[in-house]
């Protein structure tokens, strides 16, 4: 418990245990992925491009969970330098549709691999069961969080 009694016990608080866990996981997706010559964030935009071609900016920075003007920064930087194309004008409305390159495709590929290796490294001491288990509790949380569902 905090010191006043007062708060949230942070020995068994498992939203601060999920920080945790987070906090660790990005620290170790960094670590292999600097060497590529990447971040977590461009790993999370390549990644979205490859899965789900053309998604717009504003899809793209809510799947990365960066804001749209950072989203934005990154996206030029990746098209200047030759990862993702982007038509001049918009086919449609206002989204300018963005695509992965060759080159784009084969900097995920490597990027792909270190970070699948991470995951594997995280699950390493859980069962199959457990990691069916962690799964679905982990999306039951943000399903429970997002809809507001306090049962």
């Amino acid at each position: 418990m905090s010191q006043d009694g007062v708060g949230v016990d942070l020995e068994t608080s498992l939203g601060y245990l999920l920080k945790e866990a987070s906090s660790a996981l990005r620290a170790a997706m960094e670590e292999v992925l600097r060497p590529l010559g990447m971040t977590v964030t461009r790993y999370a935009c390549l990644e979205l491009l490859a899965q789900r071609p053309g998604l717009s900016n504003s899809e793209l920075a809510r799947g990365a969970f960066v804001t749209r003007q950072s989203m934005n920064v990154l996206l030029q930087t990746l098209e200047r330098e030759g990862y993702v194309t982007r038509p001049a004008e918009a086919p449609v409305g206002k989204v300018l549709p963005t695509r992965l390159t060759p080159r784009g495709r084969r900097s995920l590929g490597k990027a792909t691999a270190a970070v699948r290796a991470v995951e594997v490294r995280m699950q390493a001491g859980l069962t199959g069961a457990e990691r069916a288990d962690a799964f679905r509790i982990l999306q039951s949380m943000i399903h429970s969080l997002r809809d507001g569902d306090g049962s």
